[in-house]
């Protein structure tokens, strides 16, 4: 099935128009999904009738090898797209609609939050959103309560420490750390970049 007109525009990172007739399908689409979630995130949930929660969330089988682990929150829900093997910890916070990609592998921390989205600057726009989708590589690791912003890339065996803001790229298999993050060290035995 296509996806509405809105939700590729903020895939695609162009603003929308939060009084515009649409966005009442963002609105019906975040209902869903709170509907759901709260179904997920009930302790009485096996992780096989979690997953088929979370995939009727995301519009898409997620794959058995993943662990996506209770509480988990999102505003949006479709644009979590999720790789194999990657391992999501108890309380993370999904701001999805500008997309959430966590590629094989990866391994995100408990009270981490992915936000995608921003609100124009101008405030008589001020409502209005463009999203920015955030990217966490094959192998990456996002630690406790860290906060990726939207447009961020984690590069691929990269570790971002517990309660890092990360506001920028982070290259591959380094670690970052603090507020915004910076570059501490390589990650010991990374493989050496090329070029």
């Amino acid at each position: 099935m296509t996806e509405p007109a809105i939700f590729q525009r903020a895939l695609s990172g162009k603003p929308l128009d939060f009084t515009g007739a649409d966005f009442e399908l963002i609105d019906q689409t975040v209902q869903r999904t709170q509907t759901l979630l709260q179904k997920f995130n009930d302790r009485d949930q096996t992780n096989a009738q979690r997953r088929a929660t979370l995939s009727q969330v995301v519009g898409y089988q997620i794959p058995e090898s993943a662990e996506i682990n209770a509480p988990l929150h999102s505003d949006f829900g479709p644009h979590i797209f999720i790789g194999e093997n990657v391992y999501v910890n108890q309380g993370v916070m999904f701001v999805d609609l500008g997309g959430i990609y966590l590629a094989d592998g990866a391994l995100i921390g408990p009270g981490a939050s992915l936000i995608t989205i921003n609100h124009v600057e101008d405030p008589a726009h001020r409502r209005d959103v463009y999203g920015r989708a955030v990217h966490i590589e094959k192998n990456a690791w996002v630690g406790a309560n860290a906060m990726i912003l939207p447009g961020v890339t984690v590069g691929e065996n990269a570790i971002v420490g517990a309660g890092a803001v990360v506001t920028k790229d982070v290259p591959a298999n380094v670690i970052v750390v603090g507020s915004p993050a910076r570059v501490l060290r390589r990650v010991k035995g990374a493989p050496e970049d090329k070029g």
